[in-house]
């Protein structure tokens, strides 16, 4: 399924990075998020500024309730990453509604790629048309520190 799924009444989605709960964000993604487990403020911080920033807010409080954000060029690739939905409102579709509205966000742009890692959501992004690298042989990583 590649059609883009509704955000469940009484949540909105923004881009707006002056929405952002900045240290719920980093809250979650510290301490909840395997890929960044003690990431420190100062970096997410830095993370922010050089993305675009999705969240997901509740209606009725304000509340940020989900974040993602993308690393991207506009013009040829994009990088989607710290997806991350509260555990509070998880299994409502708050994540497959925020990677769609991605998703159809950066659609205009044409991009050639866009890529994600994940150790275990991998049901979420198939639904939206996300599939395993065709030939990863062709792929390599230069890790921190190297």
């Amino acid at each position: 399924m590649t059609d883009t799924p509704p955000l469940p009444g009484g949540y909105e989605i923004s881009t707006d990075p002056d929405r952002l709960d900045v240290g719920r964000v980093h809250q979650w993604l510290s301490t909840d998020a395997y890929w960044a487990i003690g990431r420190p403020r100062e970096k997410l911080d830095r993370a922010i500024a050089g993305s675009l920033n999705f969240g997901v807010y509740d209606t009725a409080s304000g509340e940020q309730v989900a974040y993602a954000r993308v690393v991207t060029d506009m013009a040829t690739f994009a990088w989607l990453c710290d997806v991350y939905v509260d555990r509070a409102v998880r299994g409502k579709g708050i994540g497959v509604a925020l990677v769609g509205a991605v998703r159809e966000h950066l659609r205009p742009h044409g991009l050639r790629r866009i890529m994600l890692a994940t150790r275990d959501a991998h049901g979420v992004y198939e639904k939206l048309g996300f599939t395993p690298l065709a030939d990863p042989d062709i792929w390599m990583v230069l890790t921190a520190g190297r």
